[in-house]
């Protein structure tokens, strides 16, 4: 078995920048004779979470497989201002709360332990992510469904949800070559690709969040601080208050649109 000095070389080797934290990992993840399977998939530039099967989020560990998103520490902002909308929500009711395009269930599960109880609802088109998410999610009684967007979700939490958060693809078709290879080789293309602008799928997300939300309810994607502005004037278009939030530490950009009370 190779020492941690001898894997701590391959990985440097390999262009890994935090060679020693990567090599304890692999070494605590490693059983009976599968370390060398899991450095070699490390070296061949699979990303690290999926190699050790788990990604740090929001202080939990979400379980991540091959070929699914892996969740990026900037959207730790997005769940926390969903997480914050979910409270306020949840002094009259247990809120409703919707992770759309959930990947692996990230967000949704930060969400629940930061502003549980609540009813989590899941979905994303992807089969592979769906079984993460249901790995991730289904302990904390969540339900995840597979589809495309709306279409996913029960038919009974339209005019219902109280926060609908989503980390939709918003890389422009064109620059998803020049992402790193660990995202660009190793994840799946719908979980990157957002359409000519980047903004394709926020685009169908907010012109039918209206008829999803419940009155004062929350619409989240996070998006691009060079995207924002554009995302603002089709959430308003979709009928929503739209403003844009951002984390200068984290550089992470989310934009909120919010359904109007019902008027009498």
């Amino acid at each position: 078995m190779p020492t941690e000095t001898e894997i701590v070389t391959r990985l440097r080797a390999a262009g890994c920048v935090f060679a020693e934290d990567e090599a304890t990992l692999l070494l605590e993840a490693a059983e009976g004779g599968e370390l060398e399977a899991l450095i070699e998939r490390r070296v061949a530039g699979e990303p690290l979470e999926q190699v050790l099967g788990w990604a740090e989020f929001a202080g939990l560990r979400i379980r991540v497989l091959p070929g699914v998103f892996v969740p990026r520490r900037r959207t730790e902002f997005l769940a926390a201002e969903a997480a914050g909308f979910a409270r306020r929500a949840g002094r009259e009711h247990p809120p409703v709360v919707v992770d759309l395009c959930c990947g692996a269930g990230a967000i949704g599960a930060a969400i629940a332990d930061a502003a549980g109880p609540l009813q989590l609802v899941a979905a994303d088109l992807d089969p592979v992510a769906v079984q993460a998410a249901r790995s991730n999610l289904d302990p904390i009684g969540a339900l995840v469904f597979e589809g495309d967007l709306y279409d996913a979700l029960p038919g009974e939490l339209r005019g219902r949800v109280d926060v609908l958060a989503v980390n939709a693809p918003y890389v422009p078709s064109e620059a998803i070559a020049m992402m790193p290879p660990e995202a660009r080789d190793h994840e799946a293309r719908l979980a990157l690709d957002g359409g000519g602008d980047g903004l394709d799928v926020h685009r169908r997300v907010a012109a039918s969040a209206h008829s999803w939300l419940a009155p004062g309810g929350a619409l989240l994607i996070e998006t691009s601080e060079r995207q924002a502005a554009v995302a603002v004037a089709f959430f308003e278009a979709g009928g929503l208050d739209a403003r844009i939030l951002h984390d200068d530490e984290a550089e992470a950009t989310v934009v909120v649109g919010v359904r109007g009370p019902d008027r009498a």
